[in-house]
Parts: C-alpha cells; structure tokens; sequence
C-alpha cells in the first residue's frame, strides 16, 4: 500500500481571517494560488496512482495548480468541508462571547438552514470513515500514491480516523493552508509520516 497524502487548499480570505469556512465557496487568493503553486514538485515527486478532491472551487484550484490535472481528480462530496451550520462565516473569538466554552471538536455547532444544517463531529466522522473505504479501494486497485485535497477540519478529524482515534482527536492535528500531510505505515500500521510539509519547510 502507498502513502496517502493530504492537501489542504491554499488560502482564502476567510481562512486568513478565521471564519469558518464550510458551505461558502470562497475563491482563493494569490497568496493561496501562490502557495499551492509551490506544492506542485513535491507532488511530481511521487507517483501518484489515485486523487480525488472535494467539490469547493478553493480545493479544486488547488488541485490544479499542484499538478494533478493529469491525474484526473475524482470530484467527491464526502471531502467537503464540516458543515457549520449556525457558524457558517463566524469566528471562533466571536462564537466565544455566547459560548466561552464551545470547542469544535467536541461541541459541534449551531444549527443552521434546512440546505446546511449543521454537522456534529461524529456526522463529520462518517463521512471520514466513508472516504478512507474510498481510498483503500484505490490502494487495492492501482499503485502508487492517493492524494486528497480537501479542507482543514475535514482533513483533521479524517486523519484521526485513520489513526484508530474518535473524530474530536482531529483536534490534535493542526492544519495549515497550503500544506501536504503524507499517512503512511510503520510494521502494518497507519502513522503520521510528515505533517505541514511545505517545500524548504
């Protein structure tokens, strides 16, 4: 089995700014098309066998510009980003001054329109279970590499479950824009192999 990297799309204007980012499909800036850009010989290093990407215009520019055009990137709507419901567009320091207390990872979030709900972490670990069986699939059939390019809390809670962890484990993994994270495996067990990797970094 190969690795399995990680991508998260480069920067927005919301991700620079905080807000929560899941149903709204905000473009990247340069600074974010910059930082893909720069991703793009770390991916033509590898051999890459399969890669799927999540329907955001941010993550699909993305894959672009890192070179996976050829490769031709399976849309799927399980790599979208956690609904956040009610804090679809705010920020964390603006949720704490309902809730002082309110955590992500193990609180979930306010519900929001009948079009985008809201997710809890375990909703968004199903969809996490649901695209590793997706990615096993690809190991068993091609060789090479899958690389997935999607969104950061997705990502974190995705590689807690790879991990054997809960979904509010993903809390543990900070992601940053514009980064690979590559998932590997050590005496037949999954392992963080490199995490935040930018070329030089």
């Amino acid at each position: 089995m190969g690795d399995l990297f990680l991508v998260r799309h480069g920067e927005t204007s919301w991700s620079r700014s905080g807000r929560h980012t899941g149903s709204t499909d905000v473009p990247l800036t340069e600074h974010g098309r910059d930082e893909a850009r720069r991703l793009a010989p770390l991916i033509r290093s590898h051999r890459i066998g399969a890669a799927f990407v999540s329907p955001a215009q941010r993550a699909r520019e993305t894959a672009e510009l890192i070179g996976l055009g050829p490769h031709e990137p399976q849309v799927d709507a399980d790599l979208r980003e956690w609904d956040y419901g009610g804090y679809e567009g705010i920020t964390t320091v603006e949720i704490h001054r309902e809730r002082p207390d309110w955590f992500l990872f193990t609180d979930g979030v306010a519900p929001g329109p009948p079009e985008h709900p809201g997710e809890s972490p375990e909703q968004v670990g199903e969809r996490a279970d649901r695209m590793l069986a997706k990615v096993d699939a690809a190991f068993a059939n091609t060789e090479g590499c899958v690389v997935l390019v999607a969104h950061g809390h997705f990502l974190r809670v995705l590689t807690a479950r790879r991990l054997g962890l809960p979904p509010s484990s993903g809390a543990l993994f900070q992601l940053a824009t514009g980064t690979l994270c590559r998932l590997g495996t050590e005496h037949g067990r999954p392992v963080i192999a490199g995490w935040n990797i930018r070329p030089g970094g």
